[in-house]
């Protein structure tokens, strides 16, 4: 199977990276399935009914967000309606949303989706590995399954390390996102699992994460609560990564960065 998992989306500039070259994306690659993080691309903050099903017309297979999942309220009844958007999944129990999802395929292939957020220099959150491994007990790659991407959306690099350590042969790749930078260690582990630390955002990269600078440079040097954070209106970059696993072990065989520039 080949799956491909695009970055955060910061806004405008992100939504229409990822409009503009999924059709090259597919005709290039050949992607069984591809999914976004698209939990910045309201504006950089959230997102909406309307803009999911743009991705879903688009041909996203589906949707992950992130600690920004709740900005845009609108969202809220959404999650529980459509089946092919998640949230992290060690909220704690009874919060709206899932946090894994069955992506089935027209070819019969069945793809498992997750996502967990880390709690280094983020929110406290229940443990993002007893979560997974609750999923985990009833999914299995080769049996049920053919392949689980695990998104970790995470600050710290050695806790999104340690994490793919420790899942190492049990899913098919644990890809990074949050940081908005695309990171150079992409690797399959000992044990068969695809990882990179930071996917990277597809948003314009001419700025600072995806948004004007003025605002972070205001912070950066006066130190006070200032104006909100604006999304670059420059063109975008489109990051993302390719894995393509066994159908038979959902063990990865390969992983690839892309990066697309306008």
């Amino acid at each position: 199977m080949k799956i491909i998992y695009c970055g955060d989306v910061v806004g405008r500039p992100g939504r229409e990276a990822v409009f503009k070259n999924m059709p090259a994306l597919k005709e290039k690659y050949k992607p069984d399935a591809v999914i976004v993080n698209a939990e910045n691309a309201a504006h950089g903050f959230g997102l909406t009914p309307s803009i999911c099903r743009d991705f879903f017309e688009a041909g996203v297979d589906g949707l992950t967000t992130g600690n920004h999942v709740f900005d845009q309220r609108e969202i809220i009844p959404f999650l529980d309606a459509d089946k092919r958007i998640i949230r992290p999944l060690n909220y704690p129990e009874g919060t709206v949303g899932r946090g894994e999802m069955l992506v089935e395929l027209l070819n019969g292939k069945k793809l498992l989706v997750a996502q967990v957020m880390g709690r280094v220099f983020m929110e406290a959150l229940d443990c993002p590995v007893k979560a997974l491994e609750n999923i985990l007990k009833n999914y299995h790659m080769g049996k049920n399954v053919n392949a689980i991407l695990i998104d970790i959306h995470a600050e710290a690099t050695s806790e999104k390390v340690s994490f793919a350590h420790y899942f190492d042969g049990r899913v098919s790749a644990v890809f990074g996102t949050h940081t908005h930078v695309p990171t150079a260690d992409e690797c399959i582990l000992k044990k068969g699992t695809a990882y990179l630390t930071d996917v990277g955002m597809c948003g314009n990269y001419d700025s600072v994460l995806g948004f004007e600078e003025e605002t972070p440079i205001a912070r950066l040097l006066k130190k006070f609560p200032s104006e909100r954070l604006i999304p670059s209106k420059g063109e975008g970059t489109l990051c993302a990564v390719m894995v393509e696993t066994d159908d038979y072990t959902g063990l990865a065989k390969s992983v690839e960065r892309i990066m697309i520039k306008p």
